[in-house]
């Protein structure tokens, strides 16, 4: 006997769409019974489908909990603004070296110095040092700068490496050994600090304890295209909600890498900067903090930033963090039980540090969602939402929440933000495959170098597209193929909610589909696009492709 399926109509792509429907895993119950709801006929494989998709979501939800956990500590110590303690006298302020890491970034390097060079501090107490690490035209252009501002009376110093050892963290440590300042400021390229902000920084460190000062991340170009809008919103909540609420309630919380002071001390007695970690920031933090140095988080200060403009770029920025974070957990939790800490303590050290850890057990979800359905086929919208609305609210809230709080916080309630937190949760979705695999090296021991992020001099006060030809784009590898498959195995599974009339998961399934879709589509034009650009004459040489 032929399975049968319930009649929709007959046109040419529901008959193509019921062929592929028999031929998916546990319709073969169906074409025996005409009902392949769990409810009333289950086995082995139905019973391992569900267990498999409700214990992910179950420990998806429990991430989604602690999210919420954080937005609420944000609201309960949100008033609580830091203060120093005192005040350094202007004839008596310290030594601060500067440091600005580069590789290859001769379009922002220019900027940088100018900003760096315009810092309000007296010139005596101020040394800048240029870490050129570059292999390009970075070397003459800073190499210049440097001496140009020099000759202008600043303590402005260009060190240069013939090797990447330790790549950024190496570049640091090698600038620290010659450094003047009893205090370390390090600004990555794409950043451009303001005149005033040593000056607001440097006191607190009055306070002997203090090992850390960090600044909120603002974003030069954050309207300049979706991307680049969703990304923003994306930074806000981390640096608005989790890094207020873990410093303010007594947390630890981690420098960013860039935008913060160091004590020199607190580097160095916590073993200075370590090249067994893309995440060499987060890893010296937390070395730091363990050890009983305090940070300072200041979210009312913030250092403007250029934000990737390109898909590949911000996918390679975010597989790095979190390839990074992951090799930090590793290296971190186990040292935790022997530590005495309170238990909270170490309870938001564990989630903070691992969060990353769900991505790969996030790709494992979503491909169940199809067999689940499947399953349950007729099972109803009563049985839907008892088993998982509470769960996915419960994920959902907690993101929705986290980011309008972060963006009421900085720009007010607007409802343009409710559209951008649902474009924000789908790219989160659709870059979850290539921080899988990040994760997964991380994982597994396998090495992989400091691979930047680039970028291209674009601010907010510019549209330009000039930078679709420049040097430092990315092709595209090979993982939105990938992106594009789950692309279509979502539209197929939708094809099948609508095909058994189960419809309260549509709007779940649409942020996969938009997700996947976006960033799948989006790399391969991108990547196609600087194949094109790097044929044409004079076409510039690309980068090499981590995917």
């Amino acid at each position: 006997m032929n399975p049968v399926l319930p009649d929709l109509n007959t046109n040419g792509f529901v008959s193509l769409l019921e062929s592929a429907v028999r031929m998916l895993p546990g319709l073969e119950k169906f074409s025996r019974t005409n009902n392949i709801s769990y409810l009333y006929t289950s086995d082995a494989l139905d019973w391992t489908i569900f267990i498999l998709y409700f214990g992910l979501l179950f420990i998806l939800a429990i991430y989604g909990a602690y999210r919420l956990r954080i937005t609420y500590l944000f609201l309960r110590y949100h008033q609580f603004r830091p203060q120093p303690k005192a005040y350094f006298d202007e004839d008596n302020l310290p030594h601060v070296t500067v440091q600005l890491p580069l590789f290859n970034e001769m379009y922002v390097v220019e900027r940088l110095l100018a900003a760096c060079a315009a810092l309000d501090y007296p010139k005596d107490k101020l040394e800048i040092q240029v870490l050129d690490d570059s292999t390009d035209e970075t070397q003459a252009i800073a190499k210049a700068a440097v001496e140009r501002y020099a000759a202008q009376g600043l303590d402005m110093v260009y060190l240069h490496r013939t090797n990447r050892a330790g790549f950024k963290a190496g570049a640091l440590s090698e600038g620290l050994k010659v450094a003047k300042g009893q205090f370390i400021l390090i600004f990555d390229a794409d950043f451009q600090p303001k005149p005033d902000c040593i000056r607001k920084m440097i006191h607190y460190f009055t306070e002997p304890r203090v090992g850390v000062v960090q600044f909120r991340w603002s974003h030069l170009n954050a309207d300049y295209n979706l991307l680049t809008r969703v990304q923003s919103v994306m930074l806000d909540g981390h640096f608005v909600i989790e890094h207020t609420a873990r410093h303010r309630s007594g947390g630890f919380f981690n420098f960013n890498g860039t935008a913060g002071m160091w004590r020199r001390e607190a580097i160095v007695w916590s073993g200075g900067w370590q090249a067994d970690t893309l995440a060499e920031d987060t890893d010296l933090s937390y070395r730091a903090q363990l050890l009983g140095w305090k940070f300072v988080y200041v979210l009312d200060e913030d250092v403007p930033a250029e934000l990737p403009v390109d898909i590949n770029a911000f996918k390679v920025q975010q597989r790095r963090w979190a390839k990074g974070y992951t090799q930090v957990a590793m290296k971190i939790l186990p040292r935790l039980g022997g530590l005495n800490l309170p238990l909270h303590a170490k309870i938001e050290t564990f989630f903070h540090l691992s969060g990353n850890l769900i991505y790969p057990l996030m790709i494992v979800f979503h491909l169940l969602h199809l067999p689940v359905l499947i399953v349950r086929y007729n099972q109803g919208l009563f049985h839907l939402m008892l088993l998982d609305v509470p769960f996915l609210l419960l994920s959902i809230f907690s993101v929705t929440s986290y980011y309008f709080i972060s963006l009421k916080e900085l720009y007010g309630s607007r409802w343009k933000n409710l559209l951008l937190i649902y474009l924000a949760m789908s790219i989160g979705v659709g870059i979850s495959i290539s921080n899988a695999k990040a994760v997964l090296e991380a994982l597994l021991g396998i090495q992989s170098g400091f691979v930047r992020t680039p970028k291209y001099a674009i601010d907010g006060k510019t549209k330009e597209r000039s930078w679709q030809q420049k040097k430092y784009r990315r092709t595209m590898g090979w993982l939105p193929l990938l992106e594009i498959g789950m692309t279509l195995y979502f539209v197929l599974t939708i094809a099948y909610a609508i095909h058994s009339e189960i419809w309260g998961v549509l709007p779940f399934l649409s942020i996969f589909v938009l997700g996947y879709g976006y960033v799948g589509v989006a790399s391969l034009l991108n990547g196609l696009g600087v194949k094109k650009s790097s044929s044409l004459p004079g076409g510039h040489q690309l980068s090499p492709v981590t995917d």
